[in-house]
């Protein structure tokens, strides 16, 4: 199945290993509150248990230099991707507020980006993370 958007998830390639599940589940999340028509429907497991919606459409998830995140930020600003962003300053924090507080803190036009989740129309995406390479 062919879908119309993309979900793109960047993550800067020299983070420890814990720092980029962490950043790469804290991104996911933004895009599926931020697009919640993205939603699958809830599973139900086999004896009618009932678990979490998923989003319903693959995530493609990029190993990414700091220059692939900059270029991303600036290609998803420009074309109005559904956009989530991680700044290294968001590690020293314990909870959202200040999570928020740190990203507003930084720059506008050059944020210390370690992630960056896209979503939006399939061929406007790919530009986006264009050079970034898919995470092994």
């Amino acid at each position: 199945m062919e879908f119309e958007t993309k979900v793109a998830i960047l993550v800067l390639d020299d983070l420890a290993t814990w720092q980029k599940l962490n950043v790469t589940a804290f991104l996911a999340t933004g895009i599926a509150g931020a697009a919640p028509e993205a939603m699958g429907e809830p599973y139900v497991d086999a004896r009618g248990r009932a678990f979490a919606r998923l989003l319903g459409q693959p995530v493609m998830v990029y190993a990414a230099t700091a220059a692939d995140l900059a270029r991303a930020h600036r290609q998803a600003l420009e074309r109005g991707l559904t956009c989530a962003a991680y700044v290294r300053a968001m590690f020293t924090t314990g909870h959202d507020a200040a999570n928020r507080e740190a990203f507003r803190a930084e720059s506008a036009d050059a944020p210390d980006l370690v992630g960056l989740a896209v979503r939006g129309p399939r061929k406007d995406v790919d530009k986006a993370v264009k050079g970034a390479k898919l995470h092994s």
